[in-house]
């Protein structure tokens, strides 16, 4: 029974983005490791964990919730991206 964790910063994947994961990361599973058996499907368990932008560094720089914003959108409390505004 496969577990899969999925660690990415809060604030970069929409709803729609973490749905099409967790089922893309599955389909793959079953392809790869249950050799495309669909019964293998209900064995696997897919988890995203979002962590705050002040627990990831690149490069030694931290992300902020405006850096994360500005390059991805901002999502909604309803876990909806909002659309960046133009420049």
């Amino acid at each position: 029974m496969p577990y899969i964790t999925i660690s990415t910063v809060r604030g970069i994947l929409d709803a729609a983005q973490k749905k099409t994961l967790l089922e893309r990361v599955t389909d793959l599973m079953v392809e790869v490791e249950g050799h495309g058996s669909p019964e293998f499907r209900k064995n696997i368990w897919v988890r995203i964990e979002e962590q705050e932008p002040s627990h990831w560094s690149l490069g030694g720089m931290q992300p902020t919730s405006e850096i994360i914003a500005s390059t991805f959108g901002a999502i909604g409390a309803d876990g909806v991206r909002v659309a960046r505004p133009k420049p």
